[in-house]
């Protein structure tokens, strides 16, 4: 197998922390950390020089659907061998693009078609978004990108997780497929797109073939499913790694994005679920309610066990979980891709930056402002700060840079 392109990161064991950044699905709602991404990039820049990408801080970048494109773009190579997109880029390719994956109709009529389409098929063919990331990924493979990647999809057929990692592509060759098929795969979000198949080939001649749908029917939050690959390569003692252990939380620095969701009660009630059959689980004036609730918990879930998790090891300082709870109307829409719309969700991510930073109430469950936090702008500066001092003391100790100079 060709070596993975390698990234100017160098490896953990040369260092103090374990980096990880993982970006949550949400449809065009991608657009939000989009947003932070650029800025967290920005902070690098002014650190490290202009030519400062994201692939070269983290050592595992992660995503589920929409957050899985944005990290293949972050992590992928173009072809001098940097990544293929600048964090700054996201957003405008969100808006460029959006329109045609998700276009939308008007009117009553428009209202009664999509209700068809949620009755017989899923609502977009997909077609404008297969070929999009076809052409922008061409031939790229899972263990060529700049640094790890780690996206869930989910197999239908076999009812299972499938999780396509660059740690795996050494023992599991048959996951090394395609970026491109990996993205469309977990961004197949059940009644908006297609399911979606195909078949990969490894080196020794075996194929398998994937049915796959959006990862966020397994992890909508790949968060877990990032730091779950870093452990099972410490308990195989990756020379990578060496010494970190299974249990050295203590050692991660983690950013997590989310991509927003609904104000609590304002589209869903008991009363109203109780009347509600399987159409009206599937799609209620123009919602998913059933996808909306495993989506929300699952992503819950995984922030609701990493606070507990740094909060016990006192490292709250290396967690920085950054998502907006209080999303109204059509900013809550995974596809609502009018001009309007898309330009309030790049207006969401700046009022989010300058928002004071909040942490899940482990009673409540709700997102409630650390007392003289800050805001995310200053957490942010912070963190890159710390990824530049850590990216800089490995290159010192590592003998790979020094034999490069």
């Amino acid at each position: 197998m060709e070596r993975r392109a390698s990234s100017k990161i160098q490896p953990p064991t040369y260092g103090n922390l374990i980096t990880v950044l993982t970006i949550d699905g949400g449809g065009i709602r991608g657009i939000i950390p989009g947003v932070i991404l650029a800025y967290l990039e920005s902070k690098l820049q002014e650190l490290d020089g202009e030519d400062a990408r994201l692939a070269d801080y983290f050592d595992v970048i992660a995503g589920t659907s929409t957050g899985g494109l944005v990290a293949t773009m972050l992590a992928a190579p173009n072809e001098e061998g940097r990544p293929l997109f600048a964090a700054k880029d996201i957003v405008p390719f969100y808006l460029e693009h959006s329109p045609q994956i998700f276009p939308q109709r008007k009117g009553m009529l428009a209202w009664l078609l999509n209700l068809l389409k949620a009755l017989t098929g899923p609502k977009y063919n997909g077609k404008y978004l297969h070929k999009l990331v076809r052409n922008l990924l061409k031939d790229t493979k899972l263990h060529q990108t700049l640094t790890n990647l780690v996206i869930p999809t989910f197999d239908i057929k076999k009812l299972q997780p499938t999780i396509f990692s660059s740690y795996k592509v050494t023992s599991h060759p048959i996951l090394d497929a395609l970026l491109s098929d990996i993205c469309i795969a977990t961004s197949a979000a059940p009644t908006i797109l297609p399911a979606y198949s195909f078949k990969n080939q490894d080196s020794d001649g075996n194929v398998q073939e994937f049915n796959l749908i959006d990862g966020g029917v397994a992890a909508s939050n790949p968060t877990l499913v990032a730091i779950t690959e870093i452990t099972k390569q410490t308990m195989k003692k990756n020379p990578d790694f060496f010494p970190i252990k299974p249990s050295d939380y203590d050692r991660y620095l983690v950013i997590s994005l989310g991509t927003g969701s609904k104000i609590d009660g304002e589209n869903y009630n008991a009363n109203m679920a109780s009347k509600w059959g399987v159409i009206s689980w599937l799609y209620y004036k123009g919602y998913t309610p059933l996808i909306d609730c495993y989506s929300k918990a699952s992503g819950n879930m995984v922030d609701y066990h990493n606070s507990v998790v740094f909060e016990a090891l006192h490292s709250e300082d290396k967690y920085l979980r950054i998502d907006d709870d209080k999303l109204r109307g059509g900013l809550s829409s995974a596809d609502l891709s009018t001009k309007k719309n898309l330009d309030d969700l790049v207006k969401v991510g700046e009022s989010l930056l300058k928002s004071e930073i909040s942490r899940v109430n482990l009673d409540t469950g709700h997102y409630e402002p650390v007392e003289n936090a800050g805001t995310y702008e200053q957490a942010l500066e912070r963190f890159a700060q710390l990824l530049s001092v850590e990216k800089k003391l490995r290159e010192s100790r590592s003998p790979h840079t020094k034999d490069s100079k």
